[in-house]
């Protein structure tokens, strides 16, 4: 009699092991990155250089004659800014800008240009929003068209993946608005 309960003990145990211990399954709750940068805190970036801007508190400013690096270590990501004097050649200034913010149409899925004036301190320009995953998001000149030239490119240290760096990228986007907003010639 052993022998005939066997097999079925051990079909038995198969099958419980099979369909006896199962946890049900609960979806996962959806879930956002969450990422909170500090409320900017600007501050009068100023030099001996020809022109002077707002700088975010939180960013570092590093000098390269009258160009500068603003650094952003926590997005791991820098503004550059470069100076140019005119000397009687804005068009060539111009066109290198915008040819700069044109090379990554190739990357990106598009291009929306804001101009920008302010005829009260003589500064004149354009804001680039890069869509995409170009090299970099934002760019904008600056100029007064006679003697000042100044160009800005944010780049982050990381291969761009416009979803993962859109946080940061808009914050900085804000700073860098902020940075023509408040520009103003020596």
């Amino acid at each position: 009699m052993i022998k005939k309960i066997t097999p079925y003990i051990l079909v038995f145990a198969m099958l419980f092991s099979i369909f006896g211990c199962k946890d049900d399954v609960l979806p996962k709750p959806t879930g956002m990155l969450r990422l909170d940068y500090p409320i900017a805190r600007y501050g009068t970036f100023d030099s001996d250089c020809p022109y002077g801007f707002y700088v975010n508190g939180d960013a570092t400013v590093k000098a390269k004659g009258c160009s500068f690096e603003i650094h952003y270590p926590k997005m791991k990501a820098t503004v550059y800014l470069t100076y140019k004097n005119v000397n009687g050649d804005i068009e060539k200034l111009l066109r290198d800008a915008q040819k700069l913010t044109y090379e990554h149409v190739i990357k990106a899925d598009a291009i929306t240009e804001q101009p920008f004036v302010n005829p009260d301190k003589k500064v004149y320009g354009m804001f680039y929003s890069v869509g995409g995953n170009a090299a970099t998001n934002s760019q904008f000149y600056l100029t007064d068209s006679t003697k000042h030239f100044v160009t800005g490119s944010l780049y982050f240290y990381a291969k761009p993946n416009f979803d993962s760096i859109m946080p940061a990228a808009d914050y900085i986007k804000n700073d860098m608005q902020t940075m023509m907003e408040t520009m103003y010639w020596k």
